[in-house]
């Protein structure tokens, strides 16, 4: 038998630890994304996945909010964030610190998922849309890298929260190599 572990069983690092400990070399830019539960989603998937930063930009809302709140479960406590008016201006600002910034969206010319593990080493920004019109074409031009989630079946879109999991494992893999 395979025992379900409780919520007191699985050995969490303290918020204080979590702050403290070495992040994996990955921001978060949420570019005017609309929904307050799916910027609750993020900052959980982030703090999951020891993400170093994350910037909400644009009418991305910010905490404390009550359902920014009820899925971010805490972790808008234990995640740094900070608020730009402008992803143009931030995505400039990171690329002349040497950032890579990936834009994850559907596009001409992209990376598939898959093929994370070949982009070269070093620290990561992963540009989320709007849900509806997804990341904005003035950040794709400036974007090293598009990345976009194959997809098979007939709606060819995924929830930008969803997005985030399978996307941030990616990125999250390649630190534990």
């Amino acid at each position: 038998m395979n025992k379900k572990l409780k919520l007191w069983e699985l050995d969490r690092v303290s918020e204080e630890e979590f702050k403290q400990q070495e992040k994996f070399p990955i921001i978060v830019i949420l570019d005017n994304i609309r929904s307050l539960n799916n910027i609750g989603s993020f900052f959980r998937t982030s703090d999951a996945f020891n993400v170093e930063k994350i910037y909400l930009c644009g009418i991305t809302a910010t905490p404390p909010h009550r359902d920014i709140q009820k899925t971010a479960l805490g972790a808008t406590e234990s995640m740094i964030w900070e608020h730009r008016e402008s992803t143009i201006d931030l995505v400039n600002e990171l690329k002349s610190q040497n950032i890579n910034v990936c834009s994850i969206e559907q596009a001409e010319k992209t990376t598939f998922l898959q093929n994370v593990p070949s982009l070269p080493k070093g620290k990561y920004a992963l540009v989320f849309g709007n849900e509806v019109d997804g990341v904005d074409q003035d950040v794709i031009n400036s974007s090293d890298y598009i990345i976009e989630i194959p997809q098979f079946g007939t709606k060819h879109s995924l929830n930008v929260s969803v997005c985030a999991g399978a996307v941030l494992w990616e990125f999250a893999k390649r630190s534990l190599q």
